[in-house]
Parts: structure tokens; C-alpha cells; sequence
């Protein structure tokens, strides 16, 4: 595991044939061997991979379980000096009885070795021909080729600060798979040793099924199983290897390959301990057992500077334009079914959107419509405002009336020059001052009017403010920061305009699909300072707060995902290469955290709105943060990069 928590796994898949332990221990080592030049911390090797899993009736014959045992012996020496955790399956005796195991070695010793559980013996499975049940045997030692380990289904290991649990097969299948009990124990990688016959259908059963244990974990889960070289007399094995973190797949190996496969990923136990200390449930029955855990120290192997996992660039947008899609349509309900329970609480019929023509107010209107029709409401009671100042373009202007046009909105123009520089005149301030007086007192002009008028007319003032912009503080406090109900508040900017995009692309009129297109591709802008000579927007957000991409992979990485700083700027290398360069990323990672912490104050007194995913920042949500806290924790850790 290197400084960031990336513990480098991988699913191993090797060469096989039935009942040759010599030949499955040697294409076992010479895989294990090619995942320890790659980096590999912990490989796992399918269910009874040293003999084969069909061995069917000869699993009960002395001459290949001696065989298997010393094939054991010989790869615990072949890989002694890898810098690595090999985890194989194999039949070993105990007692009286016959166990299908998960053998772990690393150096050269048998760390432990934990029997399956659960023993199926239906359908197309005899496993109870040969095998007992390791369900419930604690404590225990087994003697395997001269060396001594621990016996037990309850068993973990903790290898360099990784702590990781095994179960086999059918476990995973079971009503309470043994890995729930291993997370709570401490696990927080999952290794699953299987055989896993194919059948139609059955691979997208089991793919949901290791992302969902997974996430019911809040683990890594890696998923290995047999592949081509079993027996095919009754039945075929493709051959899965899967790796999942916290339900989500990293990667999965090509089934039916004829080929050995090595599946590699970088699991994040930095993200799983983050994780589990913000789920209370998980807390709650954290270490209800004791268990055996079983530490090891081993010398660092190779390591790649880039992790071997996607880092998504957009954490927010569904990659897939169906999954998008959906996403869009699902954020919308949740928007506009928020906006109807207050509407009706308040028995409003009346509401009052401020539009400037870009892209929040634009999805603010939008999902207000939505709502109007939701409740069966006229749209002629949303009543839009378009308030003209000092910085708006013809662009944004026009935009703003034509949208509410063709949307069927009351629409009003107030401009608000004339009362800025009244505003202006009676506080001294000289209208060539472009400070930030005069910004913010246009911003305030325009709330106070959205706020008169949906007192006259007995409505509600939706607020068009976004995620990202209450991140960065990117407001006028008591003026846009402010509003009776923020539809957008947890909808982040790089969302945003995919939402706009989504209603777009559905839109059957082509005048209004013209104008909200016309909208996404207009510069993000408060339009607060005058536009430039040939009447184009001059103050662009980005230019001086920095991209949203990037601040919204800040965000994501920073609240939903607990990371500090150096982590983020690694991360965002690796999502952004290309895009950004390494000091153009940090210039703004260190501009954002010092706005975070430095603006919590106006998010401490947001209004309501309605949390649409996995991060938001209401103070009575997600987010609990005093208005005063210190970013200078935070900011030296990027100091010292």
C-alpha cells in the first residue's frame, strides 16, 4: 500500500489441467511472478487451482492430495523471494476430514488457511462428496508440508497496514457471506476464490452481485475464478476475474480466453477508510466478533507512478450517454418534486425566477415549468424576470426572452441601471469603481426585486444558485447567495449544463431547442462588469475563480470522498493529463480550498433546496462546518509539493 492507500491487487487466471499439481503450481508461480514485476501487493489464484476444481471422485485419492501438498510446498519456495501475498486454492486434509481451502503464502511462509463455509450440493454441484464445512472452526492449526499455519474461517491478515479477508466461492452466494462479518472485522479488501461453472445469464448476476457485496461491505471485492483448462464434460468455466470497490467495477478480465489472464487494479483502502468512518450503521457493528488476524511485513515491490484504476475527470456526469440520460431524467424529478412539496406546503401558486440567459437560471426556469405542469398549474404563474445592468449582453438578454416566450412564462424586464446609480449615489460610491461595491450591489438590487415581487404576487423566489458556485462562495451574500427555495443547490456546475443539454436534446419546439443551445455554449458570467468594445461578455467566471471541471473534481474528491490535498493534485494529474498541466492544477486546487474554507459563512445560511446526489453542502445536510475554520492545514500540505 504506497502513501496515497492504493493497495495494487490483481485476479490471476492461469494455465490448468485436471489433477496435474506439478504443472498448475508451475503456471501459478510464473504468474504470481509476472503480477510482482507489475507492482502486484496481493494475487489470488482460482478455487482448488493447484489440482483443478473438476477433479470430481479423485479429490478423495491420497495420491493427489499428497501431490497437491507438495505442490504447495514448492510454490511457497518458488515465490519466497516475491514481494508479494499469493493466494491459492487447494484441498487440504484436517482431522478426519477433507476442506477446500484458500491457501495464503508470502516469503515463503503459510500465513493461514481459511476453508470454505459454505459446501453446495445441488444442481450441478457434489461439493459435500468430498468436503466438510469450515463454517464456524476458529482457533485451529493445520499442519501443510512441514509448516504450521492458522486454521479458520474467521481469519484475516494484515499485510504492510492492507487488512484483508478470503471466502470461496458458494460463501459469496450465501444468504450472510462470511465476507460481511470479515469487513466488519477489518477487512477491507475481499478475496473471493471460486470455480463458477458458466451458464446464460449468469455473468451479469454475478457481476452485480460482487459490486453490491462490495458496496454492502464498504470494501474492495476481487473476484477470481476458473477458466479454460477445467473439465468440460459437464460443464464450461470462462474464467472471471473482477475487481470492485465500494460497487463500483475497476476492472474485469475477457471471459472465454483461452489465454492466462493477470487482472491489476489499484483498490483505494484510503477511500474505504473514509468510507466506514462516516457510515454510523458500519460503526455500529464494527469488530462484533473477535477474530485471528494475522500480520506480515513485506519488502516493497515495484510500483507504477500512475495508479492502475480510471480516475473519472468528471466524477459528477455519467460517462455512458444512456446512464446520462437516465441520471438527467431522475435529477429532474427530484428537482421538481422538491419545488411541488413546498409549493403546495406554502399553497403557493406563484413563482418568481429571476433569468439572466445562462445556464443556472436556465435550469432553474426549466425545472419550475416542470413543476407547474407536475401540480397542473398555468405557467402563466411563474413569473420571470429579466433585470438588465451594466454588464448584460445582447446575447443573454435576447436568450432570457425568448426562453420565457417559448416556454409560456409571465415575462418581465426590470432594469436595474437606473436604480444601481441611485443606490450608488446614496452610499458614495463613485459608478467607476469596479470594486466589489459594485458588483454585489447590483446582485443585491436584483434579489431585493425577485423578493418584492413574490410578496405582491403571493409566490415563491427560486433560486438559481449551483453546487459549485456555493463551493467556491461564487455569490453575493443576501443578494444571489439568497432565495426561498434553491432548486440548483446541489447540482454541480459540470451537471448543469448536461441538464440544460438532456432538455435540449427532448425538446420537440426547434426554437426553444435553438435557445437553450444558444445558452450552453454562452461564456459562464455573473455579467456584472460592462462588456467589452464590441458588447461581448468581459467577466468570465472561469477566468478568474478557474475551470469548473477542475473545481468540481476538487469537490467531489475533497467532501465525498475525504482525500487532502496532495492526493487530489496526484489524482487530477492523472484525469486531467492533456487538459491541464500539473502547475496550472495546483494554482487552482490552492484557490479552491482557500475559498472553501474561507465562504462557508454564506453556506451556513442557505436556503432550502433539495439534495439531488451523493454531495451537497446545506448545513442541514451533508455538510456541518464552522464559518471560521482555518485552511492553513490543508494549504501547507500543498505548500510543501
Amino acid at each position: 500500500m504506497d502513501n496515497f492507500g492504493f493497495l495494487k491487487v490483481a485476479a490471476a487466471i492461469p494455465s490448468l489441467r485436471v489433477g496435474d499439481c506439478t504443472y498448475n503450481m508451475e503456471r501459478t508461480a510464473a504468474l504470481a511472478e509476472e503480477a510482482a514485476r507489475r507492482g502486484v501487493e496481493i494475487a489470488a489464484f482460482p478455487e482448488l487451482g493447484i489440482t483443478a476444481y473438476t477433479c470430481a471422485d479423485l479429490l478423495l485419492q491420497p495420491t493427489l492430495l499428497d501431490a497437491a501438498e507438495e505442490a504447495l510446498v514448492r510454490l511457497a519456495k518458488t515465490t519466497r523471494k516475491l514481494p508479494l501475498v499469493v493466494i491459492v486454492g487447494a484441498p487440504l486434509r484436517h482431522g478426519s476430514a477433507l476442506y477446500n481451502c484458500a491457501v495464503v503464502m508470502t516469503q515463503g511462509k503459510l500465513l493461514g488457511v481459511v476453508p470454505k463455509s459454505y459446501i453446495p450440493n445441488y444442481a450441478e454441484f457434489y461439493e459435500d462428496r468430498w468436503f466438510a464445512s469450515g463454517a464456524g472452526i476458529t482457533d485451529e492449526q493445520i499442519a501443510v508440508g512441514g509448516q504450521t499455519a492458522d486454521f479458520g474461517a474467521d481469519l484475516t491478515f494484515e499485510v504492510n497496514g492492507a487488512e484483508f479477508g478470503v471466502e470461496i466461492c458458494e460463501d459469496l452466494w450465501a444468504p450472510i457471506p462470511p465476507s460481511s462479518q470479515l469487513a466488519l472485522n477489518g477487512a477491507k479488501v475481499i478475496f473471493n476464490l471460486s470455480a463458477s461453472p458458466e451458464l446464460a445469464g449468469k455473468h451479469l448476476y454475478l457481476r452485480t452481485l460482487v459490486a453490491q457485496q462490495s458496496a454492502r461491505c464498504l470494501a474492495a471485492y476481487v473476484y477470481v475464478s476458473a477458466g479454460f483448462g477445467e473439465s468440460s464434460t459437464d460443464l464450461v468455466f470462462a474464467g472471471n476475474g473482477l475487481i470492485a470497490e465500494n460497487g463500483t467495477l475497476l476492472r474485469e478480465a475477457e471471459r472465454f480466453s483461452i489465454d492466462e489472464q493477470l487482472v491489476v487494479a489499484d483498490v483505494d483502502l484510503q477511500r474505504l477508510e473514509f468510507e466506514r468512518r462516516r457510515n454510523t450503521s458500519f460503526r455500529q457493528r464494527e469488530a462484533a466478533s473477535e477474530n485471528t488476524v494475522i500480520e506480515m511485513e513485506i519488502p516493497e515491490g515495484l510500483r507504477a507512478a500512475v495508479p492502475e484504476r480510471d480516475v473519472d475527470p468528471m466524477p459528477f456526469v455519467p460517462k455512458d450517454e444512456e446512464h446520462r440520460s437516465e441520471r438527467c431524467e431522475e435529477i429532474f424529478r427530484i428537482q421538481s418534486h422538491g419545488l411541488a412539496q413546498r409549493l403546495r406546503h406554502t399553497r403557493c401558486e406563484r413563482a418568481v425566477v429571476g433569468i439572466s440567459g445562462g445556464l443556472d437560471s436556465t435550469l432553474a426556469l426549466l425545472v419550475t415549468v416542470r413543476t407547474f405542469d407536475l401540480l397542473k398549474l398555468d405557467r402563466t404563474g411563474i413569473i420571470g424576470i429579466t433585470m438588465p445592468g451594466f454588464g448584460t449582453t445582447d446575447r443573454t438578454y435576447h436568450n432570457a426572452l425568448e426562453l420565457m416566450r417559448e416556454l409560456g412564462v409571465t415575462v418581465r424586464e426590470i432594469p436595474i441601471r437606473d436604480a444601481c446609480l441611485q443606490h450608488m449615489r446614496d452610499i458614495g460610491l463613485d459608478p467607476a469603481d469596479r470594486s466589489a461595491a459594485y458588483e454585489n450591489a447590483q446582485a443585491r438590487e436584483r434579489t431585493q426585486i425577485l423578493m418584492d415581487v413574490a410578496n405582491m404576487e403571493g409566490g415563491l423566489v427560486i433560486g438559481t444558485g449551483d453546487l459549485s458556485e456555493l463551493a467556491l462562495g461564487w455569490a453575493t451574500y443576501n443578494g444571489d447567495q439568497m432565495s426561498m427555495y434553491g432548486v440548483n443547490a446541489s447540482v454541480p456546475k459540470t451537471l448543469v449544463r448536461h441538464l440544460v443539454k438532456w432538455v435540449a436534446d427532448t425538446e420537440r419546439d426547434p426554437s426553444t431547442r435553438a435557445t437553450l443551445l444558444d445558452i450552453i455554449d454562452t461564456p459562464v458570467s455573473p455579467e456584472l462588469l460592462p462588456a467589452d468594445a464590441d458588447g461581448h461578455i468581459a467577466q468570465k467566471t472561469e477566468d478568474l475563480v478557474g475551470p469548473y471541471e477542475l473545481h468540481d473534481f476538487f469537490l467531489y474528491n475533497f467532501l465525498r470522498l475525504g482525500f487532502g490535498p496532495e492526493k487530489i493534485l496526484r489524482l487530477a494529474e492523472v484525469a486531467f493529463e492533456g487538459s491541464y498541466d500539473s502547475e496550472t492544477i495546483l494554482k487552482w486546487l490552492r484557490i479552491f480550498f482557500r475559498r472553501f474554507f474561507a465562504q462557508q459563512f454564506k453556506r451556513s445560511a442557505m436556503p432550502d433546496g433539495p439534495k439531488v446526489g451523493s454531495v451537497t453542502l446545506s448545513p442541514r445536510g451533508d455538510w456541518r462546518m464552522p464559518s471560521d475554520a482555518s485552511a492553513d492545514v490543508w494549504l501547507r500540505e500543498l505548500d510543501r509539493l
